[in-house]
């Protein structure tokens, strides 16, 4: 009975562990893990108003039937751009190939834009969705800067497509990582002009910056041969003067000790004499010989003694005296060596300032002269540019005109061919025309030859030898009128046949009657 009762306890035990241990199975089984390097989707029954739910880093329980998942890899994906041809600000067209990084972005509203825009694509899908992106705003950002900007600030350019494209990018869940512009070129050679424009003004002036070093190095090495030169005979002036110095010192050392050496030798001889004459007396005391001869002896040896006295401090008398004129030769020989040491020093240091002075003039001539040098160089070149501007200007001038004048004579040309064409190719047909527009010209240029006379003032002096032919006024007339060439022979001199309501030309004699009678 016990057993029974311990068997119906333990099933529902076991029941209800095996219960437990198959739901721990199944969510075990249903709870996914987000990698670094990935984002974990969840989409369904997410939330209110949320279309799906992004983590990045942990896990989470996605339920069955009502929950599914999926990732998005982080990698980055590498676009290259061979944009060619985008049109800048100064309507230059240029090639800009760059390389463009981009990626799945973590910030949870832009992860969630990627869960809903690309999730479930291929990595090249999803690579030709941006390069597109990126093509149309790298275009724009090309079209709103100039060359220069493009060119000389890459900084404010990449900036710049940073600006347009990211935000673009950050629509379908991306965002940009990295920019690398390769090569910027353009097909006028724009670009290459600039660099060769910035090479030679960077060389020109890194002449100018040599030229001033240069300059600067002369009149440091200027002043350094000056200083040396100063230098070096300030101490050629010491060491002359410390060498006499030194003579006079060695010489009067050498007096001092000649003169000790004969004091000494006197005071020795002297000792010596004394010591030999009180030597003597005593051997005098000790004989015994008469007193008288003693005494006569001690005298004679006292007035020796006395005389060998007067000799030593005679040769002492004359030892000092030597002493002192050489003392005083060798105190003048000091003098004069001092006095000619400093003769020596003021001729050096005149020597010396008289190079500074002439080094001080040489340098201001020479900068005078690189200034005179500088000042007719950039005269020279001022004209040269003048005279260059003029020729240029001169030249624009006559290409001006003469574009003019061919522009007219092609004008002329073309209407003379279509006048030709109009007349089915008949040149005289083509002048006939020509020379009518002209016959109004050529009218008004006969009347304005005889407008102005006044015949009722003509004066005609004649020898009255007429000839029986008229009276002189009427001849006159007549040859006048005769040198205005008629209508129809300019004409006919052209090739052309004027129309009979324009005249006729009569014979040689009515004509002649007929100004007769107008002479009448």
């Amino acid at each position: 009975m016990v057993e029974g009762s311990a068997t119906l306890w333990i099933l529902p035990v076991v029941t209800f562990v095996g219960f437990i241990f198959a739901i721990l199975i199944f969510l075990a089984s249903r709870y996914r893990r987000c990698p670094s390097d990935k984002i974990l989707v969840v989409f369904g029954k997410v939330g209110v108003g949320q279309s799906a739910k992004c983590i990045h880093g942990g896990g989470l329980l996605v339920w069955p039937l009502i929950q599914d998942c999926a990732y998005l890899s982080l990698t980055p994906m590498t676009i290259n751009i061979p944009l060619q041809n985008a049109l800048s600000m100064q309507n230059i067209r240029i090639n800009v190939p760059s390389t463009f990084t981009v990626g799945i972005s973590t910030e949870p509203s832009t992860m969630t834009v990627a869960a809903e825009r690309v999730l479930g694509l291929q990595r090249a899908q999803i690579e030709e969705m941006a390069k597109e992106i990126i093509f149309g705003q790298l275009r724009l950002t090309v079209a709103s800067l100039t060359i220069e900007q493009i060119n000389q600030d890459r900084e404010k350019f990449l900036e710049s497509i940073r600006r347009n494209v990211e935000p673009e990018l950050n629509k379908i869940g991306l965002y940009l990582i990295n920019v690398n512009i390769t090569d910027i070129t353009d097909e006028s050679n724009y670009i290459e002009s600039i660099g060769k424009k910035a090479a030679a003004e960077a060389i020109n002036l890194a002449k100018i910056d040599v030229a001033e070093q240069v300059k600067i190095g002369a009149i440091g090495s200027a002043a350094a041969m000056r200083e040396q030169e100063i230098k070096v005979a300030e101490n050629h002036a010491a060491a002359a003067k410390g060498k006499k110095i030194a003579e006079a010192d060695q010489r009067i050392i050498v007096q001092q000790q000649e003169t000790m050496a004969a004091v000494g030798e006197a005071e020795a001889t002297r000792e010596k004499e004394i010591r030999v004459a009180e030597n003597l007396a005593e051997a005098v005391k000790g004989k015994k010989k008469a007193e008288a001869e003693q005494r006569v002896f001690v005298q004679s040896k006292e007035a020796e003694a006395i005389d060998g006295e007067n000799k030593a401090k005679a040769l002492i008398a004359d030892a000092e005296a030597v002493l002192k004129v050489k003392q005083a030769e060798a105190s003048q020989r000091s003098e004069v060596a001092q006095r000619e040491a400093q003769a020596k020093i003021q001729k050096a240091q005149y020597l010396a300032e008289q190079e500074r002075l002439r080094a001080v003039e040489v340098v201001k001539e020479e900068i005078q002269k690189q200034k005179i040098e500088i000042a007719a160089e950039a005269e020279a070149e001022k004209v040269r540019r003048e005279a260059k501007g003029k020729a240029d200007a001169v030249f624009l001038e006559y290409q001006a005109e003469a574009e003019g004048i061919k522009k007219v004579l092609e004008s002329k040309a073309e209407g003379y061919r279509r006048l030709v064409e109009s007349c089915e190719g008949d040149a005289r047909a083509a002048a006939t025309f020509l020379l009518v527009e002209k016959l109004e010209d050529i009218v008004a240029q006969q009347v304005k030859a005889v407008q102005n006379l006044k015949i009722d003032k003509i004066t005609v002096w004649d020898s009255g030898n007429n000839g029986g032919d008229g009276n002189s006024t009427s001849n006159f007339l007549s040859n006048m009128i005769k040198t205005i060439p008629p209508l129809q022979d300019i004409a006919a001199m052209a090739g052309v046949e004027l129309p009979e309501f324009l005249g006729k030309i009569i014979d040689q004699k009515q004509t002649k009657v007929e100004v007769e009678r107008v002479g009448e």
